[in-house]
């Protein structure tokens, strides 16, 4: 099973309300928001953070596409590491097989720590990456 057709797997486990299928050519965050006219406080981007001394460590991070994430704050403690970083573009295509912009919380390995910022859960809905062109919304109850 390719990795497009786990995510469509997963997401009818999770009962996700509504899939979206984009261009890529705009899964840029701001192009994507742009062309199909969603806010940025409801778009979500999904980031790798790897260890960047002792064993390697990777960790998800799911934050609101207007916020930053500080990695050095909120996720060094989430992988137990000194320091931590993002995982360049290659690396992160390389673990997760998604390019950035299109990088999705699901189907990431499962021994990877996942961390949602709490102002993504204060939503009443979000839009959450996709990969190949498939936007996700999840409504948040």
């Amino acid at each position: 099973m390719g990795l497009e057709q786990e995510i469509f797997e997963a997401l009818r486990e999770i009962c996700v309300e509504e899939i979206l299928r984009i261009d890529p050519e705009f899964s840029d965050t701001t192009a994507f928001c742009e062309k199909y006219g969603y806010p940025l406080n409801h778009t979500c981007n999904t980031i790798i953070v790897t260890s960047k001394k002792g064993p390697k460590k990777y960790a998800a991070c799911v934050v609101l596409a207007h916020t930053h994430l500080d990695v050095n704050r909120r996720v060094r403690s989430l992988l137990g590491a000194p320091k931590v970083s993002f995982a360049t573009p290659e690396e992160t295509t390389e673990l997760t097989g998604m390019k950035l912009g299109g990088v999705t919380p699901l189907c990431l390995p499962a021994d990877w720590p996942l961390y949602v910022d709490d102002r993504v859960m204060t939503q009443d809905w979000v839009i959450v990456d996709g990969t190949s062109g498939i936007g996700l919304i999840q409504f948040i109850t």
